[in-house]
């Protein structure tokens, strides 16, 4: 059975038993604990925390899913995958175990002529918690499993939680034995290679404290409502049904390796260390495609540096199975073709998936020839000192700056009669690891610090925004927090959080940055210096009380700084504008990748698979500037997702979008799902001015511009400083550009003269600085410190001319040249001083402390710099004293 055919039944199943399909979510949500969405439940979170309400009482989904903790591992064994599916369906305080274990059985044992999976039922087992008697039972009542087949096992094994405070419950885990050739019999707690894990039910109906019951703690109350949350490994059910060995060999998977092979020539299954590489590539091929079709690009840190790893990683083990040629844009078409009927957005954003991981390799294959001049250094340095063991050090920065993986380190080095220091390798790259583990705990704090706002959710429901339509309303407190927590009463000069029933204030997101003003009541004046959604639904006002104090339940009045607002509504409009714009003139793989919209300025971010010309930026400008004359109605209006994809309305990479979506429509010219403020019409943007345009990572770049009156006042500002810069040059503005090139044209003609003058006053100082030669045990030795303004090349020439003068002698030349905060020196010697055994180069040691600098060169020259000009007297009298130990 195909893949597609697995996941296909799974929704077709629980549709016909009442949930309601939804999407898979983004792999990139808005959650500050997650890099990525890692389990089918993440994207119904809020419903499970109660920071909102379920849409609906059952739910179903094929979640896309990815897990970076054990990159390395990947390929080593079958059983590590960074990208997987996660089948799932969702109870929200409607069943519980009794439905969920039935439904999960009849699917996975119902006929395949009926619809099902149509595995044998004595091959299967389950587990439950060593507490959950009612699971137990429920599996022998339900399903027949005698009694056998159903384990018991502890809290670290089948009890399920967050990692913090909130919901949590037993799980009940279901096994297929695949048979004795893979393992002991036993059933899961005695082999779970032979027994593999298929669907895991989680029967959430406790409350955890701040030690969880994984650990024998006892939870600290029941949840008001009994909710479910199962996942069942999309991969592993492929690998049973399609009658394979493991993952790597289903069918959407073992094409990328199919393609692998044509490119080496060698085949997967005939070379344990081969294998490993074709692993590699045929996972995070995967991975990589699908996380750029979310809207991840390659970066140097965060989710961008998690993707780059991954890209590179396919090229290195392309590299060892003997491939050369550029490989990412043909695995990531076989991506497409074997995920895109799932994944559509695959299929329609190829373009610019395609443009990614082609600038992504050609970049790599520059630094992997850096990264192979570092390595061939280190290579030599080991060499010379007598060693054969290549530090694990320089292998860590290989790994870490160049992205080499030890593996190849290990290969390069083998070719040169090296070993590698692995465990010291090791231990850097664990420390590494653990910094960020104790970085990734720390972030794990956010859910167990929310939960006064939650309480304020279930307690009075959400916000009601008004600002979409009303600057200012009247409202009553619903909460009143100081540091997180809450109080009754806040007084004059304090500072605190406040909810609402009901407010005009926009709570920033979607890059429109938060509104400000005032909140007035009986006595009572708050300035609203910041509105954020801690949970969603919830607008919570940061304030300063200002005069009286306000309490719960009081009445007031809020006022939204109405100049500001429209400010910002002109920023986020023209964002809207300049990405039609940029997507007009790059087509669709221009997409947006960030925004930021201020007061008079916004910025905005889109992918790119090259460079970005200034001419287009120019076009673009031009274009938008030329829409606003239409001055067309900005619509907003609420329909299905759906209807507005079909309507053309371009929804953005990362953003998780309900069945419902709010469209925001400037005409035929730009159509956006987008929940912000805007203007009524977009001939209210007045004016809209690029000004800075930079590359901010690898295929994205960044645009700025300047609104309304903020932009006039630049464009005023640059009209002034053209003014006066034809009035100094005595030309029409016209004429400034040719103007400038001629005054700088001449200037560096005159430097050039400067420089030459110089040189020549130098050189001339040769015959007096030889005559000063002091006889230094038979050798003639001239070191002096020179003026300011004797360039290298220039002090070269003069040392050069100044042993020339000394003959036939042996005789050495040192001069120091300070150049602002730094020094430069030159060391030459006769050919006669030579014979006697000194060297240039071996002279540097003796006086380079002095002046913190480092050099070298030949025995008849040596030159280099420090940082010490004040220390030159000292570098002379040290180098007379190695030339007196020499004579």
């Amino acid at each position: 059975m195909e893949t597609h055919e697995i996941t296909k039944r799974f929704l077709s199943h629980f549709e016909n038993k009442g949930h309601t399909r939804v999407p898979s979510a983004p792999l990139i949500l808005d959650d500050p604990n997650l890099l990525f969405v890692n389990a089918g439940m993440v994207q119904f979170k809020p419903y499970f925390l109660g920071e909102a309400p379920p849409p609906y009482p059952r739910a179903t989904s094929v979640q896309k899913c990815v897990r970076t903790p054990d990159i390395d591992e990947v390929g080593k064994t079958t059983r590590h995958n960074t990208f997987f599916q996660m089948a799932g369906n969702f109870s929200f305080g409607d069943y519980f175990k009794e439905g969920a274990i039935e439904a999960a059985w009849e699917l996975i044992t119902k006929p395949q002529s009926e619809g099902g999976y149509g595995l044998d039922p004595a091959r299967i087992w389950a587990t439950v918690y060593e507490d959950d008697a009612e699971a137990a039972g429920l599996w022998k009542k339900l399903t027949g499993l005698p009694g056998e087949r159903i384990q018991s096992r502890d809290g670290k094994d089948n009890y399920w939680d967050m990692g913090v405070p909130g919901p949590g419950g037993p799980c009940s885990e279901i096994y297929y034995d695949r048979g004795p050739d893979y393992g002991r019999e036993g059933g899961p707690v005695a082999d779970e290679d032979r027994y593999i894990e298929i669907w895991n039910l989680v029967f959430m109906q406790d409350v955890r404290g701040d030690k969880s019951p994984k650990h024998g703690h006892k939870p600290i109350g029941e949840l008001p409502k009994k909710n479910i949350d199962t996942g069942m490994g999309v991969e592993r059910v492929a690998t049973i049904l399609q009658g394979v060995e493991n993952v790597y060999e289903t069918d959407l998977v073992r094409p990328v390796i199919g393609r692998a092979e044509e490119f080496s020539g060698r085949r997967y299954g005939s070379d344990h260390t081969d294998d490993v590489r074709f692993r590699v590539i045929a996972d995070h091929a995967r991975t990589g495609v699908l996380l750029i079709g979310d809207g991840v690009t390659p970066g140097n840190d965060g989710r961008g540096y998690v993707l780059r790893r991954l890209l590179r990683r396919i090229i290195r083990s392309a590299r060892l199975l003997g491939v050369h040629e550029p490989v990412l844009p043909a695995f990531a078409a076989v991506v497409r073709d074997t995920m895109g009927p799932t994944y559509p957005e695959l299929v329609s954003g190829f373009d610019r998936i395609e443009d990614v991981v082609r600038v992504e390799e050609e970049a790599f294959l520059s630094t992997l020839t850096s990264g192979s001049r570092i390595f061939d250094l280190a290579a030599e340095e080991t060499k010379r000192s007598g060693g054969s063991l290549l530090a694990g050090d320089k292998a860590f920065q290989l790994h870490d700056t160049y992205g080499f993986p030890i593996d190849l380190t290990l290969e390069m080095a083998s070719e040169q009669g090296l070993t590698v220091d692995e465990e010291g390798f090791r231990t850097l790259m664990n420390e590494q690891r653990q910094r960020a583990k104790a970085d990734a705990a720390s972030r794990k704090t956010g859910h167990g610090d929310l939960s006064e706002y939650r309480k304020v959710l279930e307690q009075h429901g959400e916000t009601e925004f008004l600002g979409y339509t009303d600057l200012q309303a009247e409202a009553k407190v619903v909460a009143l927090l100081e540091d997180g927590v809450p109080v009754s009463r806040v007084g004059a000069g304090k500072k605190a959080e406040l909810v609402l029933d009901r407010t005009p204030f926009y709570a920033e997101s979607g890059g429109q940055v938060a509104d400000t003003g005032v909140l007035l009541g009986d006595g009572v004046e708050l300035k609203v210096h910041d509105v954020q959604k801690i949970v969603p639904g919830l607008f919570v006002h940061r304030v300063e009380v200002l005069d009286g104090e306000i309490g719960i339940g009081g009445a007031l009045t809020g006022s939204v700084d109405q100049h500001r607002r429209l400010s910002i509504e002109r920023s986020h409009s023209a964002t809207h504008l300049v990405h039609a714009a940029v997507r007009g003139a790059y087509g669709k793989r221009a997409a947006q990748a960030g925004s930021l919209n201020s007061p008079g300025r916004m910025r905005f971010d889109f992918t790119t698979s090259g460079g970005v010309s200034a001419d287009v930026l120019t076009e673009v400008e031009e274009e938008v500037n030329d829409y606003l004359q239409t001055n067309v109605e900005v619509n907003t209006f609420v329909t299905t997702k759906d209807k507005a994809l079909e309507l053309g309305a371009v929804a953005l990479f990362g953003e998780k979008y309900g069945n419902d979506v709010r469209v925001v429509d400037m005409g035929e010219y730009s159509r956006e799902l987008c929940g912000g403020t805007h203007v009524d019409r977009i001939g209210q943007l007045g004016l809209v001015k690029l000004v800075g345009d930079s590359s901010i990572g690898s295929g994205v770049h960044r645009v700025e511009a300047l609104v309304g009156t903020d932009a006039l006042k630049y464009v005023r500002k640059e009209q002034l400083l053209v003014s006066q810069l034809a009035s100094t040059f005595k030309v029409p503005s016209e004429q400034l550009p040719s103007r400038i090139d001629d005054v700088l044209t001449r200037l560096k003609n005159a430097e050039k003269e400067i420089e030459q003058l110089r040189t020549q006053q130098v050189l001339g100082s040769a015959g007096s600085l030889a005559d000063k030669a002091e006889d230094i045990g038979g050798i003639a030795v001239v070191a002096e410190k020179l003026g300011e303004g004797v360039d290298s090349n220039g002090l070269r020439a003069l040392a050069s001319d100044i042993r020339g003068r000394l003959g036939d002698r042996p005789g050495i030349v040192a001069l120091f040249a300070p150049q602002g905060e730094k020094v430069a020196f030159v060391v030459a010697t006769t050919k006669a001083a030579q014979a006697k055994g000194v060297a240039a180069g071996k002279l540097v040691p003796s006086f380079a402390e002095a002046i913190g600098g480092r050099g070298g060169g030949k025995p008849d020259m040596a030159q280099g710099g420090g940082t010490n000009p004040a220390g030159a007297d000292q570098a002379i009298a040290s180098l007379r004293a190695a030339v007196a130990q020499v004579g």
